[in-house]
């Protein structure tokens, strides 16, 4: 049987492709969803197939995803897409179009309503103190590797941890840049530079890390799951939905359903928690998760739309992520990545990322989660670039299922950050 490319031989893989670069490189790919999505697709079906077959690369570094990812960033570097369409790329990825949240939506919806209820309530009550844990592991790392390059453990909070594991960019370093402008005085840009420098650098090792961990995993099972739960007691996962049958319109239901959650979360976001607590914004994805997550423990959702809700989480999964990680490809910086790697940089965030596996593996253990899947979750995916950093993290880590508890960290954790950092701006500057 011949090898298979996503549903493609290898001849029409490399026609279909020659003809999207053709198009793109003559000006006459269209720009708009259609052109930047077979774009994406011809770019990252093949940066893909060829990371998962590169030795060690597809082992312990993420595998084609990864690949994918990387290789859109290089290859934007070296200006080897032209510029209006790396311009279209990042419009079909986040704004105007926003592919990112449209994959995100469906990932949390159909991860959630798959999960048991009772597991699902006895992990997310064990998942911020998995968080803390995290938090507490990268500040006691990173004061340490600031003690060896001559950082005070003020500084090193404020300016190194705190960035690291507030929830990415939008969530975390420009907020904590805003607080510092009130607190101190100075211009909010002098800390935001440094902070979105060492961020991106510790969401290089925070990927990488993924694909250790998910290695240290399969050679340990003892120490991770079926990476679609947390819990280490936790029941069958699915055995419910297995005897619903869904039919194709169920799939329409079960969108319409994801973005109306959505939706909802953002109507809480922008109408009731930001006037109630302006100083510490929340993602609508942190309030999207508990709605889905209380619609789920109370039963309201239909067993069928469950199922087809699952069905729609797996296609996005298995297809849709190529277009995800080249988008983010496209959207990260290297310029900005060389500008900021100097050895105390490279070093600090290393054993931030570390201490933030440590210290929410362990605390993840003790309130009876999978040492890998709470490191991965509650750890790396605090320490690296948001929702984007989430999804390049969980593909290299192979949990993708673990969506829910990824955005938990970036959004809920990033708020708890705001609110420290609201703190020790006050007490430490």
């Amino acid at each position: 049987m011949k090898k298979k490319y996503f549903g493609l031989n290898l001849p029409m893989l490399l026609v279909l492709s020659a003809i999207v670069f053709i198009a793109t490189y003559l000006g006459v790919l269209s720009k708009d969803l259609a052109g930047g999505v077979a774009l994406m697709f011809a770019i990252g079906i093949i940066l893909y197939e060829i990371g998962e077959r590169i030795p060690i690369w597809n082992t312990y570094i993420g595998g084609g995803l990864v690949f994918a990812f990387l290789g859109t960033a290089i290859l934007v570097f070296y200006n080897f897409i032209p510029e209006d369409y790396v311009e279209l790329i990042k419009s079909v990825n986040s704004k105007p179009m926003g592919l990112l949240n449209f994959f995100i939506i469906m990932l949390i919806t159909g991860s959630l309503l798959g999960l048991d209820r009772q597991l699902m309530l006895k992990s997310f009550a064990g998942y911020i103190p998995a968080i803390l844990g995290g938090v507490l592991g990268a500040s006691i790392l990173g004061i340490l590797g600031g003690f060896i390059f001559g950082v005070s453990p003020a500084d090193t909070v404020l300016k190194y941890v705190l960035p690291v594991m507030g929830g990415g960019n939008g969530a975390g370093a420009v907020p904590l840049s805003q607080i510092y402008q009130r607190v101190t005085g100075d211009d909010a840009a002098n800390y935001y530079g440094f902070a979105i420098s060492i961020l991106t650098i510790a969401n290089i090792f925070a990927i990488i890390a993924g694909g250790i961990l998910n290695r240290i995993g399969e050679s340990n099972p003892k120490l991770t799951g079926d990476k679609k739960t947390l819990m280490r007691s936790a029941p069958e996962i699915g055995k419910e939905e297995e005897k619903f049958t869904t039919q194709i319109k169920d799939y329409a239901g079960a969108i319409l359903m994801g973005l109306t959650f959505y939706q909802l979360g953002n109507l809480i976001a922008d109408k009731i928690w930001d006037p109630l607590v302006p100083s510490v914004p929340i993602h609508p994805f942190a309030f999207m998760i508990i709605l889905v997550a209380f619609a789920n423990g109370f039963g309201i959702i239909p067993g069928q739309l469950r199922q087809a809700a699952k069905e729609v989480q797996t296609f996005f999964t298995k297809n849709i992520v190529i277009l995800i990680m080249v988008g983010v490809g496209a959207e990260t910086d290297l310029f900005e990545l060389r500008a900021a790697i100097t050895l105390g940089n490279l070093v600090m965030a290393l054993l931030i990322v570390i201490g933030a596996i440590i210290g929410s593996g362990l605390i993840g253990h003790l309130v009876g989660f999978f040492f890998v899947d709470s490191a991965i979750t509650a750890g790396l995916c605090m320490a690296n670039r948001g929702g984007s950093g989430d999804l390049a993290v969980l593909g290299a880590a192979d949990r993708m299922d673990l969506i829910s508890y990824a955005q938990l960290s970036s959004r809920l954790g990033g708020g708890i950050i705001l609110v420290i950092g609201s703190i020790l701006f006050g007490t430490l500057m």
